[in-house]
């Protein structure tokens, strides 16, 4: 079925076969309209599913998610990348403590050294975790 019509082959369209001579267009039209009608709930339903599945989407990513928010004057550890490493796979993987200077939002957050002096660029939550001492 094509849009609410048979399909054909090449053949039956030079030469009229008897299912093409039994077939009544009318009834076809009619058909047709009669979904032309019905498309907006059709649409409707599907727009309705597709929300319904990017909410449990969401709802089963954020099971896994452990929040962390930090505020101003927290004491935290900055994770330490690759390029950082200097003495190995032995070192250190975590390094400072620093101070949170300043939330920027969304999980970014400004950091300062204990010195005072301020890290140049924001860094994640998922980067960062308390400092106990």
């Amino acid at each position: 079925m094509v849009y609410g019509t048979d399909a054909m082959i090449p053949v039956e369209v030079g030469k009229p076969t008897l299912r093409r001579q039994m077939e009544r267009m009318d009834l076809n039209d009619e058909s047709l309209m009669v979904n032309l009608d019905v498309i907006s709930e059709l649409r409707d339903k599907a727009q309705i599913r597709e929300q319904a599945s990017k909410i449990r989407a969401a709802r089963r990513y954020n099971s896994r998610v452990k929040p962390r928010e930090f505020g101003p004057g927290d004491l935290v550890w900055r994770m330490c990348s690759e390029a950082r490493k200097h003495e190995g796979k032995f070192s250190a993987n975590w390094e400072g403590p620093f101070r949170i200077l300043a939330t920027t939002g969304k999980g970014a957050y400004r950091l300062e050294r204990l010195s005072g002096q301020a890290i140049p660029r924001t860094w994640n939550a998922t980067h960062l975790k308390f400092y106990y001492s």
